[in-house]
């Protein structure tokens, strides 16, 4: 499969990532390891994470995917060299101090997740939500400590909106410490204003690497949630449901109407929609079964037309 570069960064992966928040939580490890295994057999090779998946679910604490892919990674020697693993710290743990982009706690952070991984180096390290509470001098400073310690071998920001990451990146510039190198917003068919406008430009200009979270806005494009009583018993429900509403089943029959051209499903749309995306150097999507992973290698071949991509953004508005 052919690789993208992750701009400014040594590291390339192929143009879609898989997205670790269900592990642990909608399917378990052996689900997981499936999912895993079906991914790298079929020619994609970075996997995104972070310390907080999954600790919203009751008797969960945080950490949990990662330590389900360190399980993997020990049960498959070899395949640590063929993966790209991309991680987050500042995330809220829900207990005291165990939040934020303090240096002390990106420390402290950044050693619990390389023990669950079970690897000597995190490759991609974002910031995972902005930290009003502590300078950028102090977290890049961290940053600088742990990529001259090898123990982390990029950086990232995420969700951060264009104010924020461009007040980082003049730190950076300002200080002589690490730039940020990648992005990781919310975008997708439905939501597309937070990206598209000042952030997708500075982060062009700025020559970053994107990678997208909610690329199937929380499962919504793949047309699997089509009316409330599709929702009952998911445990997406609570997420889903707001794109219950014209614009959204616009969206859905848009999908239907180019995936129906191409014998394919809409998931596979969607993607193949952002993958073309300007700006965009891979959607991240999670998968709790190798079928979606089938589905992900399709959406890689599709290609859209002009007009096809016309469609689907107008029935977005």
């Amino acid at each position: 499969m052919n690789k993208r570069q992750l701009e400014q960064t040594n590291l390339s992966i192929a143009p879609l990532v898989l997205g670790s928040n269900v592990f642990g939580w909608t399917i378990d490890e052996q689900a997981s390891f499936a999912v895993l295994d079906s991914f790298i057999e079929y020619g994609f090779n970075a996997i995104d994470t972070a310390d907080v998946y999954s600790a919203w679910i009751p008797g969960n604490c945080g950490g949990e995917a990662e330590t389900i892919i360190g399980r993997w990674l020990k049960a498959r020697p070899g395949v640590r060299d063929k993966v790209v693993i991309f991680t987050k710290v500042g995330g809220d743990l829900g207990r005291p101090g165990e939040t934020g982009l303090s240096e002390r706690w990106i420390n402290k952070g950044v050693e619990a997740s390389l023990s669950r991984l079970g690897v000597e180096a995190i490759d991609l390290l974002f910031s995972h939500i902005p930290d009003a509470g502590t300078p950028y001098e102090e977290t890049l400073a961290a940053y600088a400590g742990l990529l001259k310690a090898g123990k982390i071998r990029a950086i990232g920001a995420s969700n951060h909106d264009a104010v924020q990451l461009e007040e980082a990146l003049t730190v950076a510039d300002r200080t002589g410490l690490p730039r940020y190198q990648v992005l990781q917003p919310e975008y997708n068919l439905y939501d597309r204003a937070s990206f598209e406008g000042p952030l997708r430009n500075l982060s062009v200009a700025q020559g970053l690497g994107v990678v997208t979270y909610f690329s199937l806005a929380s499962g919504f494009l793949t047309g699997k949630y089509r009316q409330e009583a599709d929702l009952d018993g998911t445990a997406r429900s609570g997420m889903v449901g707001k794109y219950l509403n014209a614009k959204g089943k616009a969206i859905l029959q848009g999908l239907d109407e180019v995936a129906d051209a191409h014998r394919a499903k809409p998931v596979e749309v969607a993607l193949a929609w952002l993958m073309a995306r300007q700006g965009v150097t891979a959607p991240i999507a999670s998968a709790t079964s190798p079928s979606h992973v089938k589905s992900f290698a399709s959406a890689v071949d599709l290609h859209l037309s002009d007009d096809e991509t016309i469609l689907l953004e107008k029935a977005g508005g």
